[in-house]
């Protein structure tokens, strides 16, 4: 488990969330433009991908042998991730680049964004958790040993932008929470199922995780004044699953921002991609059905 990051001030620490993304190709991924554009605007001191960002539909055993597997290749599902978190880090980099631009120029001269943060660069801690649909790569490699060193978790560019990289199942502890793509009971190695307030209890401590499509919260208040929380977030896409079918696929699609993150606790602010949408997107972006839907 990684060392608690978390706990630097009284006042705790903002986290910025992002739910499963599930890239593959084909997929669109403008909303991956959003985030980090409004991220910008927020200035988390922690960004936090909870897994699954690139859905790796090449290596789905699920799909293995149906028509609508043919055609998939490793690379292509790679390359479509990669240009995804591309997408999501670039507003950072064409902020801070402003900054740099900004101190050869008179205060008078600089944005409002400029002008409030002072010249800051933003340099959020970045923590990316690999989900079942990443440790494809692993199951693939562990049946045919000869693709070792050449599929691998290296494919993935989040490394190249600065993200610490956990791999499948890891643990981290930001403030007290606990954070990781999904948890499981130690006795069986299955995952924590049933009502979320009996995941909390069972579980323990607070914690948030993706995997599940949607959105759950639950809080369990001790009586020495302590609170554990379970919060589930697992959607953060455009597209539909096919795999749910025409009356499964209508779920809560966004990012949750935690703000005071200390002693488990926090505040908790759920911010939908509609929102992200009317805020951020181009009028190009607005005519894609999948965003018009929103």
């Amino acid at each position: 488990m990684s060392t608690d990051r978390g706990m630097s001030t009284d006042r705790g620490v903002k986290v910025l969330l992002i739910p499963d993304t599930q890239v593959k190709p084909g997929a669109p991924i403008c909303h991956l433009r959003w985030i980090g554009q409004y991220a910008v605007d927020k200035r988390p001191d922690h960004i936090v991908h909870i897994g699954d960002h690139h859905d790796m539909p090449s290596l789905s055993s699920y799909d293995k042998g149906k028509k609508s597997f043919e055609g998939r290749r490793y690379d292509d599902d790679i390359k479509a991730g990669n240009a995804a978190t591309d997408l999501l880090m670039q507003p950072i980099y064409d902020y801070n680049k402003s900054l740099r631009v900004a101190k050869s120029l008179p205060p008078k001269e600089w944005t409002a964004a400029q002008r409030r943060y002072k010249e800051k660069l933003f340099k959020p801690k970045l923590d990316v958790h690999l989900g079942n649909h990443e440790q494809r790569i692993e199951r693939l490699v562990e049946m045919t040993r000869e693709l070792e060193g050449t599929c691998s978790y290296d494919n993935f560019n989040w490394k190249q932008h600065g993200w610490k990289v956990h791999d499948f199942l890891e643990v981290t502890d930001i403030g007290g929470v606990k954070f990781s793509h999904y948890f499981y009971n130690p006795n069986n190695g299955r995952p924590y199922g049933g009502a979320l307030s009996t995941r909390v209890k069972n579980i323990g401590f607070s914690f948030v995780m993706g995997h599940q499509q949607g959105k759950q919260q639950a809080e369990m208040y001790r009586s020495d004044g302590s609170v554990v929380r379970g919060l589930v977030v697992g959607s953060c896409y455009l597209h539909d699953e096919k795999y749910l079918g025409p009356q499964a696929n209508n779920y809560w699609r966004g990012v949750v921002m935690l703000h005071e993150v200390r002693n488990g606790n926090y505040d908790l602010m759920e911010v939908s991609l509609k929102f992200l949408r009317d805020r951020y997107a181009t009028d190009d972006e607005k005519r894609d059905p999948l965003v018009a839907r929103l």
